[in-house]
């Protein structure tokens, strides 16, 4: 492996507050998005995830006004998800300052918007948000469930047929976040990206589960090509970042 591993705080926020739960859940306040924004910037990010986490749920727009102020104040990638519908939302987004653009339930609903997306802008500016969960379905192989709406509805879809899907689509990378290791600090599931790994060739970020420096280097070892978190980061000491990399190096692989 020669590429840098990307080391990404996520902002999931709602009603212009970055919030953060348990298995999407209980959400509680974390801070203003665009003070831990230029926080994160300062603090060796090599990206940066801004997730409205209930513009679907809601049936809304994303906040575009909070996301020119975080861009602003950023001078690394920002990638932006929640409520991207449709071609012209990623041109919005784009505008506002965003770099890339992730998409999730409208992509479930209406997986052509992809394609749509992805021959206007290219792939590297579209990110597939893909939230799964463990399930017993017989009728699901892998064992993971596609949800939508924020981990807030099922949809019967094989996750791992779907990363596949999408990226024949022509998504540029997926972030792959496990609902049932999300704000738990159990680490990552590893199981499932080593699954998504196997089925997919785009980068893919590991997300949901880390609790500590030390569970970074096996998400990369299962094959994550970047790592976000978000309550290590919010609620941890603020040289957390510096210490994830130093973890990832420890282990044997390239970080910034």
């Amino acid at each position: 492996m020669t590429v840098a591993i990307r080391v990404i705080p996520c902002l999931d926020v709602d009603a212009g507050r970055v919030v953060k739960g348990i298995n999407f859940e209980g959400l509680r306040d974390a801070g203003d998005p665009v003070e831990l924004a230029r926080r994160y910037n300062l603090a060796g990010a090599d990206e940066l995830t801004f997730l409205d986490v209930t513009a679907s749920s809601s049936d809304r727009e994303t906040t575009f006004e909070v996301v020119r102020h975080t861009a602003e104040e950023v001078f690394i990638p920002l990638t932006v998800g929640g409520g991207v519908r449709a071609a012209e939302d990623v041109d919005r987004l784009l505008r506002n300052g965003a770099d890339k653009a992730s998409i999730n339930t409208a992509a479930v609903a209406r997986p052509e918007v992809i394609n749509e997306i992805t021959e206007r802008f290219g792939s590297q500016v579209l990110v597939l948000s893909l939230d799964a969960r463990r399930t017993d379905d017989p009728n699901i192989a892998s064992g993971y469930e596609v949800t939508t709406h924020g981990g807030r509805k099922g949809t019967g879809m094989c996750a791992v047929a779907w990363a596949k899907d999408a990226a024949e689509r022509g998504v540029g990378e997926i972030l792959l976040n496990s609902i049932d290791a999300d704000g738990t600090k159990d680490g990552f599931d590893l199981e499932m990206i080593r699954a998504v790994r196997a089925a997919v060739k785009v980068p893919l970020i590991a997300s949901g589960g880390a609790g500590k420096p030390e569970d970074f280097p096996p998400a990369i070892e299962a094959g994550a090509d970047a790592v976000l978190a978000a309550s290590i980061f919010h609620f941890g000491p603020t040289d957390m970042i510096a210490k994830v990399k130093d973890k990832i190096r420890e282990a044997g692989y390239p970080v910034r």
